[in-house]
């Protein structure tokens, strides 16, 4: 009864409003109710056990020598996660779930006897505003159990179960034990208001309706390629992420896990990103998520609006622009990783690329629903005026450094690519706006980028303008659509120098050097871990250029450092062989996602080679 296991040895439960992570040994380490960005009262993630969490798991597995090892697993294509249990003297499943659209959000934890008889025991610690207090516990009776969350809000969380819970102190727990065919239920739910307990269906009904949410959503993916299973699942883990009231995606369900183990880089991600959310709704939309894309833009028109001028580059999951960020001193973070952040301090900094993957992702949602190009080509043109008076200065970057402003390379390329949008969607009558200033303006930046974040001598585009060092960035630049083509000799440079520069021995990519004690060009101190969607963008640049094979072993590589329910983090440490960083992460989902769907992968029955065909740049499908 520690602290937190390993990254990996999470899965994520959502209903598409709060989340829950669940470790291999059934203790439920962080969970974040009603919403994603909610205090967690089970904190154990960041601190120890005495910060909140909620073991199931059989009663001989504390201390025991021959302590039972599960075999866990997603029910097919769902977020429903099932843990089998093996013991000496029988056999149990635990069915661990949030329901989607429930009145109440809750876990819903479900044990059932397979074979023999299996002793089970529960402890349910809640310690709200992220392990910060003692709550009060009051009984309704035996089966049902209020926990006063104090400070957080109206709502209560609400235990109830189908065994009787004891209370001792702030903890609720219970022992039973279940024979072949017995079941028995337990569920946390929050509710708001603080007299009497929420309406609780029937368990077995949640259970179908959350299997039928699922895998109905499955059912609508138009993915048919190689990997599909790796595509599908990744998918649902970017669905598990969408807060279904607004639209809005957050770019993990977690905040602070280290990109380095006792480093300085811990940070909230429980927040919606709109360049992160611009190229995870368009790899959605090509899997046929039509729906999902258009409500996200209906929740960046909202959110946006609410800080006219200019937009930031997050929100929160309501269109709430305040992300104050602060430290919870309380916490020791991650095995030790402080300080542990809530809120995000970057909110409010200047990221110019962001608005050409806004652009492109809001031109191929044009192609794809031609009932709505004129409305999205008036905000593609929105994005053009706003972004016209700011191209040209130095900003953070897509890494949001929080170092000095600089001119980076990959920022001046999407910004060309806002333009490049607008105008192609003004020549094909769907808005109208300045064309002739920004044809002007379009090809004014092509040659700026190509004059000063390009050197010559190395043949490669550099980090940032004058600049000598090199950024995984550029990758995702050189697959701007139309920017330069394949066989251009500065994109096969530049790709070859970033597979040299920030290649390593594991197969994985680097994001930028960063310079170990000193501060680095982030402005920040301290190394990280291999950051995956580099990985990702790699293997796609290698396709687009002809380089099937390595694009394929990348590819492969990148599948290999999934969990074994098929979950990634944000950070790959391969020295160490383990996930880093914040968890389930969108990103790296999303490097899974379209690296499937930037190269098609063949397999030859004779000699069973590897022939991958380069799919068209931004072809919706």
């Amino acid at each position: 009864m520690g602290g937190p296991g390993l990254i990996e040895d999470y899965a994520l439960l959502s209903d598409q409003r709060g989340s829950a992570l669940v470790r291999r040994d059934g203790s439920i380490d962080w969970l974040c109710l009603p919403r994603f960005d909610s205090s967690a009262p089970f904190a154990r993630l960041l601190g120890t056990a005495e910060h909140g969490f909620w073991q199931l798991a059989p009663a001989t597995l504390s201390g025991a020598a021959s302590a039972p090892v599960p075999v866990r697993r997603y029910r097919g294509d769902t977020m429903v996660l099932e843990t089998e249990w093996v013991t000496e003297t029988g056999t149990a499943l635990v069915t661990d779930f949030m329901a989607p659209g429930n009145e109440a959000p809750q876990v819903v934890r479900i044990v059932t006897g397979l074979q023999g008889e299996t002793p089970m025991r529960t402890l349910l610690r809640a310690r709200p505003e992220y392990g910060r207090d003692l709550p009060r516990l009051d009984r309704v009776d035996d089966r049902c159990v209020a926990v006063d969350l104090g400070q957080d809000g109206t709502g209560r969380l609400w235990a109830q179960a189908t065994v009787p819970l004891q209370a001792d102190g702030g903890d609720l727990h219970a022992a039973f034990t279940v024979t072949e065919g017995e079941t028995v239920a337990l569920t946390l739910a929050w509710w708001e208001g603080a007299d009497s307990p929420p309406p609780q269906p029937a368990f077995d009904a949640m259970l179908k309706a959350t299997l039928d949410h699922w895998s109905e959503w499955s059912d609508r993916c138009t993915y048919t390629g190689p990997n599909r299973e790796a595509v599908v699942r990744s998918l649902l883990t970017l669905a598990a992420l969408i807060y279904t009231p607004t639209g809005a995606m957050v770019a993990a369900a977690t905040t602070s896990l280290p990109e380095e183990i006792l480093g300085f880089r811990q940070w909230d991600y429980r927040y919606t990103w709109l360049r992160d959310s611009a190229l995870a709704f368009a790899a959605l939309l090509r899997c046929g998520y039509r729906r999902e894309a258009l409500a996200w833009i209906d929740w960046m028109v909202r959110a946006c609006a609410g800080t006219p001028g200019r937009r930031q580059i997050m929100y929160r999951i309501d269109g709430v622009p305040d992300l104050l960020e602060e430290v919870l001193p309380h916490l020791p973070g991650y095995e030790g990783s402080a300080p542990v952040r809530i809120g995000n301090g970057a909110a409010g900094q200047l990221q110019l690329d962001v608005y050409g993957e806004l652009a492109d992702f809001l031109y191929w949602v044009a192609l794809a629903c031609p009932e709505e190009a004129s409305r999205i080509a008036a905000l593609v043109v929105e994005l053009g005026t706003e972004l016209e008076p700011l191209w040209d200065q130095p900003d953070m970057g897509i890494w949001e450094i929080r170092g000095p402003r600089r001119h980076f390379t990959h920022s001046k390329v999407m910004a060309w690519t806002t333009f490049d949008r607008a105008v192609k969607m003004i020549e094909r009558g769907w808005t109208t706006g300045p064309l002739e200033r920004w044809r002007v303006l379009r090809e004014t930046i092509h040659q700026e980028v190509c004059e000063k974040g390009y050197d010559p001598e190395r043949n490669t585009f550099t980090q940032y303008y004058g600049g000598t060092a090199l950024d995984a960035s550029l990758l995702h630049a050189m697959l701007a659509d139309g920017f330069l083509p394949a066989d251009d000799k500065r994109v096969i440079g530049t790709i070859e120098a970033i597979q040299r520069a920030l290649g390593t021995d594991s197969g994985l990519l680097l994001r930028y050097p960063t310079e170990g004690e000193h501060v680095g060009v982030d402005g920040l101190p301290g190394d990280e871990s291999h950051f995956l969607i580099c990985t990702g963008w790699l293997s796609r640049a290698l396709a687009r250029i002809g380089r099937t094979d390595e694009a394929h072993a990348v590819y492969e590589r990148l599948l290999s450092l999934r969990n074994d329910v098929g979950l990634l983090a944000e950070e790959y440490d391969p020295h160490a062989g383990r996930q880093l960083g914040n968890f389930a992460q969108a990103f790296s989902h999303l490097a899974v996602v379209e690296a499937a769907l930037g190269a098609r992968f063949v397999l030859a029955t004779d000699e069973r080679a590897i022939v991958l065909a380069a799919d068209p740049a931004g072809t919706a499908s």
